[in-house]
């Protein structure tokens, strides 16, 4: 008897259980009205533009430092092919003063060679510089 008697109060009191979890649940859980789900929308709307916005800007950045690749690239050919006409000329510059070319133009401009030697000597007791020939 004892058993029977307190089934609807044992059953009774699981619903009030039941009851009260939900609301323990519920309560963990707030309630979403209406402004609060618009202003998730606001914010979802703004994080999401933002991403696109530096998405966009690094693709820019990297589009310029890529130009900047391939005028960097062209700059250092151009330096190379600058470098290398300064060398031909610096050839051509040794070529064309060199002792027996200097020798061949001198002639072909009617200067003759030299027959003597001539030193320039300065004393340090003199005032005037003497001439001293050799040859």
């Amino acid at each position: 008897m004892a058993m029977t008697a307190f089934a609807p109060a044992i059953t009774r009191s699981r619903e009030l259980l039941a009851n009260k979890k939900a609301e323990v649940v519920l309560k963990l859980v707030p309630e979403l009205t209406a402004d609060k789900q618009e202003s998730r929308k606001y914010f979802a709307k703004f994080v999401s533009a933002l991403g696109v916005l530096t998405l966009l800007f690094l693709l820019f950045i990297n589009t310029l430092l890529a130009q900047d690749a391939f005028t960097l690239s062209h700059l250092r050919t151009e330096a190379k092919q600058v470098s290398d006409e300064r060398e031909a000329i610096a050839r051509k510059i040794d070529g064309l003063s060199s002792p027996e070319k200097l020798a061949q133009a001198a002639i072909d401009l009617g200067m003759k060679p030299a027959t003597s030697s001539t030193y320039l000597t300065i004393n340090n007791t003199s005032t005037a510089p003497e001439m001293i020939k050799h040859g």
